[in-house]
């Protein structure tokens, strides 16, 4: 595959079994340099040694404690060698990391082994049945592997037409499955049967872990989600009433999306897609088009935080089409503000601009509303579309290299966020990404004492929030502060401290 021509046998491998020299020599001569490695190796400006530590710590965060990468097998990935799991993904993860853009398994020329066919990949059958099954299975598969101490080794990112195309069989209405007959066995009857209590509560449980991610970060309680979402397809699997089926693929789509968002929000990129996906097909299923627009917006922000706007934008305008007519006025909003995201990030603000505007007049209707939103909308509060519209200004200013008069336009809007947020126990994590946004924003504006003073708080605030998103966020700014300012002393203190407070530490999964 692509620049790797190889068996995916080392040579030192091969030596070992049967003929040592003629087999070492046949797998030499059918291995070939790979060149889309060598590639993105060469870019990196890393040297052997360094991405053979930067493998190995990032193993050890995972807790694949078993892999043990030095120069001599880096060099032979760049011969042609096809390492085993998870070291594709761990490459895939951590150039993707470097470069800031979706960098996949197959970009570097490499496979991984021995795929499951319902593990990997996003294209999916789009029926009842099916999703049931891949839910379980996923989820059982993530909580055994959690507890081996890494997970997710099989997937590998999808971006592109292999993502959008399949996405867009959302709008397909799904022919009618055939109903099955009643079982005769009174105890399967009277096992399957759920009580409205019982519904309620696998709802008010759910958002109750809403609230403890809102709170306290993606890393808290994301096994708990997904030990919910297992439990709740096992329900599934039973004999429903039509209502109480749709009930539970709600409940199983809004588990689904929150523990992709967990999984987005401790750095679990892969793991996180396949979960949306997942819950996509469940909304689909429970007949929830407003969720599934919601679904969609997780999705598009995380190819917005890969790199990948031009992505981002297809699944706003798909989630926007798809709910038009149903949507709330807060989730409408929610919408333009992503739709203002990505094109932020694609460099257009004349169209960011018009989005932002359609956000704010959007959301001014909310409160006209005749019903109550559903409670995985509620977080669109003011302070968070204060603090997406400031971000969207924010990303402008990157892309048109650093322009203070998009971080001037970014200021008071990130300031009202901040504001705002402050006085929010339940969005601790949104109150830390905004304190960051101001420090970014100051450092736009070359401010970099007003900036210490965000850089400061938010780490104060991320000390309490198990979220690697805020943490890298914090890292990366502090980079920028010390790059561009690193003789103030203020900065050299906000450095200092960073280290101590937020050192590097294993990803929670």
């Amino acid at each position: 595959m692509g620049g790797n021509g190889g068996s995916g046998t080392s040579a030192g491998d091969a030596a070992h079994a049967g003929d040592a020299g003629s087999t070492a020599s046949a797998a030499a001569a059918e291995k070939r340099p790979n060149e889309l490695l060598t590639s993105w190796f060469v870019r990196s400006g890393w040297s052997k040694g360094e991405l053979a530590r930067q493998v190995n710590r990032r193993a050890r965060q995972l807790g694949a404690h078993h892999i043990s990468t030095d120069t001599s097998r880096v060099r032979r990935w760049l011969d042609g060698e096809n390492p085993r799991e998870p070291i594709p993904r761990i490459l895939s993860e951590l150039f993707s990391e470097r470069f800031g853009v979706a960098v996949s398994v197959e970009d570097l020329g490499l496979r991984i082994s021995r795929p499951l066919p319902s593990a990997t990949g996003v294209d999916l059958p789009w029926t009842g049945p099916q999703t049931v099954a891949l839910l379980s299975e996923f989820s059982r598969s993530d909580l055994m592997l959690a507890r081996r101490g890494f997970l997710g080794s099989s997937l590998a990112l999808s971006a592109g037409p292999s993502l959008i195309e399949p996405m867009q069989r959302w709008l397909v209405p799904s022919p009618q499955a055939p109903q099955p007959e009643p079982d005769p066995d009174p105890a399967t009857r009277a096992r399957g049967r759920l009580s409205k209590p019982e519904l309620d509560l696998l709802e008010t449980t759910t958002v109750m872990f809403r609230r403890w991610d809102a709170q306290c970060g993606g890393g808290l309680r994301r096994k708990a989600v997904v030990g919910q979402l297992h439990e709740v397809t096992d329900l599934l699997q039973e004999p429903q009433p039509e209502a109480v089926r749709r009930k539970l693929f709600k409940v199983a789509a809004e588990l689904a999306e929150l523990a992709g968002w967990m999984s987005y929000d401790v750095g679990l990129q892969p793991t996180a897609q396949k979960y949306f996906v997942l819950a996509l097909h469940a909304a689909k299923e429970a007949g929830d088009r407003p969720l599934g627009s919601y679904i969609l917006s997780s999705m598009s922000r995380q190819m917005i935080h890969l790199g990948r706007p031009d992505d981002a934008l297809e699944l706003i305008h798909l989630a926007q089409y798809g709910s038009r007519d149903c949507a709330s006025p807060r989730t409408q909003s929610m919408l333009y503000a992503m739709e203002a995201r990505a094109y932020a990030n694609m460099g257009q603000p004349g169209k960011c601009k018009r989005a932002v505007r359609l956000a704010e007049d959007t959301f001014a209707e909310a409160d006209e509303w005749d019903e109550p939103d559903p409670d995985w909308i509620r977080f669109f509060s003011e302070a968070e579309l204060h603090g997406e519209n400031s971000h969207s200004f924010r990303d402008l200013a990157y892309v048109a290299g650093r322009s203070p008069a998009y971080a001037s336009l970014a200021e008071p809007l990130m300031r009202r966020a901040v504001e705002l947020f402050e006085k929010d126990d339940e969005h601790q994590r949104s109150y830390a990404l905004n304190l960051i946004g101001m420090a970014t924003v100051h450092l736009l504006r070359r401010e970099p004492e007003e900036s210490t003073v965000y850089a400061q708080e938010a780490i104060g605030v991320a000390a309490k929030v198990r979220s690697e998103r805020v943490n890298t966020r914090i890292r990366k700014t502090v980079d920028t502060a010390v790059r561009d300012f690193g003789d103030l002393a203020e900065v050299a203190d906000l450095s200092e401290r960073l280290a101590v407070e937020l050192p590097e530490t294993a990803v929670a999964v």
